[in-house]
């Protein structure tokens, strides 16, 4: 199911979507990567990921964020926000949180919070 980034002009946050938003920003901040991410589980517990580019291992904040989720034992995700300077998030990055919560929203925010785009499946 494809996704569809379109952000109309009454799209608000509610304050706990603004809050990943403010999570994925200190994440960010906190490790000076490229990208930072944070998701809420369906049990309302927040999960942060930042850019990892190691050797052996590269993943993107989002993966980051979906890989400590699954690792503490989340078994679905309600809403995921990025925090890019590229203003997309790219398609391995999506196809994670699609695996964990395949009707999440997941929100794109430039580094200062500001929101650019929602990602929701298309139906």
């Amino acid at each position: 199911m494809p996704d569809s980034n379109e952000l109309d002009q009454e799209t608000v946050l509610d304050p706990e979507d603004a809050k990943l938003v403010t999570l994925a920003r200190s994440m960010m901040a906190r490790t000076g990567s490229a990208e930072g991410a944070a998701v809420r589980d369906t049990d309302g517990r927040t999960y942060t990921g930042c850019t990892v580019a190691l050797p052996s291992l590269t993943l993107s904040a989002l993966q980051s964020a979906v890989a400590a989720a699954v690792a503490s034992g989340a078994l679905g995700l309600e809403a995921a926000a990025v925090v890019t300077g590229v203003g997309s998030v790219d398609d391995a990055s999506l196809a994670a949180a699609r695996d964990l919560g395949p009707t999440a929203a997941v929100f794109v925010a430039d580094p200062r919070g500001a929101l650019g785009g929602v990602l929701r499946p298309s139906e």
